[in-house]
């Protein structure tokens, strides 16, 4: 039987550790979380967290870069499955509120990421790389809905995704806040009056791939 690759087990250990910190950092947010406090409510030691990871900057970035990784592709399969310009508009609205349901915490992690970046130097490169890869993922969903509608996108990229990413976050806000109880039927509504707004009008005589 083959050895493990040193490097590979490496990894595979950093990802794990990752897996395990991403609930607390959800919690906990950026500035409350601390290594210690990580490794707390882990099964891994302070010790053999602080092995794997410098400090609370390294793990946070990894961990957040990991979680986006996953959560960008899962819009992919909306896309590819669509077959009018109404039935990816409601996959992709569907989508959303079911991540906003099934993983706010981590969402809330990325916004304060992103918000701390503002402050700290060493977290804009990854933020930066983060945020494109989000804006990539906005980026299909809108180019395909605008092929589906037999039309153009009137927007750029950077409009698309700022779009897109307001009324989640607003939807996010009303749903971690407790305050908003139609946050998620708002969020389909936004989608759905939004998307429209990101297209030039369809030449005279094209469907509308409803």
């Amino acid at each position: 039987m083959a050895r493990a690759n040193p490097v590979d087990k490496h990894d595979a250990r950093r990802r794990a550790l990752a897996d395990s910190a991403l609930q607390t950092l959800g919690e906990l947010g950026y500035a409350r979380a601390s290594l210690r406090e990580i490794a707390q409510n882990s099964p891994y030691s302070h010790g053999v967290v602080h092995y794997y990871f410098a400090d609370k900057l390294e793990l946070i970035v990894y961990c957040v870069r990991q979680y986006k990784a996953v959560c960008v592709t899962r819009y992919d399969g909306a896309v590819a499955d669509a077959t009018t310009a109404d039935g990816l508009v409601t996959a992709f609205a569907d989508k959303l509120c079911e991540t906003v349901v099934d993983e706010a915490p981590m969402h809330r992690l990325w916004y304060d990421l992103r918000a701390q970046s503002m402050f700290e130097p060493n977290l804009r490169e990854a933020v930066g790389q983060i945020d494109r890869t989000l804006e990539d993922m906005v980026w299909r969903v809108v180019t395909r809905y605008a092929e589906l509608a037999g039309t153009e996108v009137a927007l750029g990229r950077h409009a698309a995704y700022g779009m897109v990413d307001g009324v989640f976050q607003q939807a996010l806000l009303g749903f971690l806040s407790g305050e908003d109880p139609h946050a998620l039927d708002t969020l389909r509504t936004e989608v759905r009056d939004l998307l429209p707004l990101t297209l030039r009008p369809a030449p005279v005589g094209a469907g509308a791939g409803a």
